[in-house]
C-alpha cells in the first residue's frame, strides 16, 4: 500500500473565534475599509475646497444637524473653544455660508445659523458622498449587503455608540452629515 500524501488545503482554515489572528484580521479589514472612507469624505470634500476647509465644514454640518445655535454649544460639539469657533464663522460669514445674529430672548448670546447657501453646500457634499457609497454597496450581492449591515451594527454598538443615533449627541464629528438621509427618507 502506497503513502498518498494529503493534497494541500485549497484556502487557510478560519481562524479560531476570538483568537489573535481573528482580531488582526477584522482590524485590518476595517482599517482599510475607513481608508476607502476616508477617500471618499475627501473626495466628496474636494469639490467646495475652494471655499472651506475641513474644520468649516464640521461647523456647517453641525449647523445643519443642530439647527440655529449658540456660539458655546457650536464650538462644545466641535471640541474647540468658543475663539477659535468665533473665528470659523467669521470666515463663513464673510463667505455666505452662515449668519450670526443676537438671541432675540437674551442679547447677550449669539445664534448662528446657516444661509441657504451654506446648506445647499452641506447637502451637495453629504449627496456626493452618499451617491459615491451606494454605488459601491450596489457592487455587493445581497446577502453581502445584509452581511455588512449586520457587522457594522454590532461594530457600531461594540463602539459604544448607538446603532441609530440619537437626537442629542453629535454622530458626525468629523463632518459626516446624516443630511441625505433625514431628507430623503423621512
Amino acid at each position: 500500500m502506497a503513502d498518498h500524501p494529503e493534497s494541500p488545503p485549497t484556502h487557510s482554515p478560519a481562524p479560531a473565534q476570538g483568537s489573535t489572528d481573528d482580531v488582526d484580521a477584522v482590524t485590518h479589514a476595517l482599517l482599510t475599509a475607513s481608508r476607502l472612507l476616508v477617500t471618499v469624505s475627501a473626495r466628496s470634500l474636494s469639490a467646495v475646497a475652494d471655499r472651506v476647509t475641513l474644520p468649516q465644514f464640521r461647523l456647517l454640518a453641525v449647523l445643519a444637524r443642530h439647527g440655529d445655535a449658540k456660539l458655546v454649544e457650536v464650538a462644545e460639539r466641535l471640541g474647540v473653544n468658543p475663539s477659535t469657533a468665533m473665528r470659523m464663522l467669521d470666515r463663513l460669514i464673510v463667505a455666505g455660508l452662515a449668519t450670526r445674529q443676537s438671541n432675540p430672548d437674551n442679547r447677550r448670546e449669539t445664534m448662528l445659523r446657516l444661509t441657504p447657501d451654506g446648506r445647499r453646500l452641506v447637502e451637495d457634499v453629504s449627496e456626493a458622498r452618499h451617491r459615491e457609497i451606494s454605488a459601491i454597496v450596489e457592487r455587493l450581492d445581497p446577502g453581502q449587503r445584509a452581511a455588512l449591515v449586520g457587522a457594522l451594527t454590532a461594530f457600531t454598538e461594540a463602539g459604544g455608540a448607538p446603532a441609530v443615533p440619537d437626537d442629542d449627541a453629535e454622530p458626525y464629528p468629523l463632518g459626516w452629515s446624516d443630511t441625505h438621509a433625514r431628507h430623503h427618507d423621512g
